[in-house]
């Protein structure tokens, strides 16, 4: 209630941190909220159950709320997704790498959207009211998921009004699409503590994980538990939804994900003498970090002093890509893997020959 007017808001409540965070808020807010969550044949499905338990919560406190589950999993089954085809994996590493377009499930938030409209128009005559469609799309998602961006709703926006009689009764409610989840959780602490609820037990009872194990536990590894964790981290918060191991565990994986996508992907450098490889001499072999290319043996690896691990030379077969680079006032020799084109390092010519200084991020060892 809003001055003793209705406020009214239908929104996909998926199970996850952002639309379960945007849920938190409308109440917040005053809003008289109906939930539609989506069985879309996601191998994820366990955020339907940490759904109804959030719902569940929420009653124990005096905030009710409808929440209606619709099966699409016999029409969105067909599509093409590591979120729904048991025989593609889900990718791990930094939410923004190019890997992770492999999550997208093609038109999905179309199709969510279009039946949430649906959903508020029905609302709007029955009970004369206005209705906000509202969604947990944010900035974080626009790199890989194009149904994200602002545009896309917009132009989905226009096209539902030409297609409906009271379209001027629906607006899209975008509240965090200029936000990451980092603002995200700041938002839902500020909603919990204004509801009067536990931000833990709700935020326990959610699923980011796009592939948790069998008891529901996250891995950790996905993009989406990646970002998840950073953000927990940034706002100097334990994440408390069970994970397959410790919590120091998962954010130190995490950490080296964001590390190892601001190096390889954004041209970035490890801080000096950080770096696992830097004092490492055993007998073996190092492999790209991200494409698993054979690039130096352990009998080039020699002790600079610079900081980071250095080499005499690449192995034969390695070919390394290297370009000129003046970033900094500096003229210096950049250094990437020809097959996947990730960032190395740089390669130096000096008196005693040629020195590849190679951020350790970027390698993995094996032994001999």
């Amino acid at each position: 209630m809003d001055g003793g007017v209705i406020i009214r808001a239908v929104m996909a409540l998926s199970g996850g941190m952002d639309s379960t965070a945007l849920l938190c808020r409308l109440l917040a807010d005053g809003y008289i909220v109906s939930c539609i969550s989506y069985d879309y044949g996601q191998k994820h499905v366990i955020e339907i159950d940490r759904a109804k338990a959030n719902i569940e919560y929420l009653a124990e406190n005096n905030l009710t709320v409808e929440h209606r589950i619709v099966d699409l999993s016999g029409v969105m089954g067909i599509f093409n997704s590591a979120l729904t085809k048991k025989d593609i994996e889900v990718p791990e590493g930094h939410y923004e790498e190019e890997q992770m377009k492999a999550t997208v499930v093609p038109n999905r938030n179309a199709i969510f959207s279009s039946i949430l409209y649906g959903y508020g128009l029905s609302i709007a005559t029955q009970e004369g009211t206005d209705v906000s469609i509202a969604l947990g799309v944010h900035s974080g998602d626009h790199a890989i998921y194009p149904d994200c961006r602002p545009e896309f709703y917009q132009s989905l926006g226009e096209s539902f009004a030409i297609g409906n009689w009271d379209s001027e009764r629906i607006s899209f409610h975008l509240p965090y699409i200029d936000g990451d989840k980092e603002t995200i959780l700041k938002d839902a602490l500020e909603s919990c503590n204004k509801l009067n609820i536990d931000f833990d037990t709700i935020f326990r009872n959610t699923n980011t994980s796009y592939n948790p194990d069998e008891q529901g536990r996250s891995s950790g590894t996905s993009g989406a538990d990646v970002e998840r964790i950073l953000a927990f981290h940034a706002i100097g918060r334990e994440d408390p939804v069970e994970y397959v191991t410790s919590w120091n565990e998962v954010l130190q994986g995490a950490l080296k994900a964001q590390l190892r996508f601001h190096v390889m992907k954004q041209n970035g450098t490890e801080r000096p003498f950080t770096g696992e490889y830097d004092k490492h001499f055993e007998s073996g072999r190092y492999y790209c970090a991200e494409c698993d290319k054979l690039l130096f043996s352990s009998e080039a690896k020699f002790d600079s002093g610079c900081g980071w691990p250095a080499f005499s030379e690449e192995v034969p077969d390695a070919e390394i890509t290297q370009l000129k680079d003046t970033s900094h006032g500096m003229v210096r020799i950049e250094v990437r893997c020809s097959k996947c084109d990730s960032h190395l390092g740089h390669l130096f010519h000096e008196a005693r020959g040629p020195r590849y200084c190679i951020n350790s991020i970027c390698l993995n060892f094996r032994g001999d």
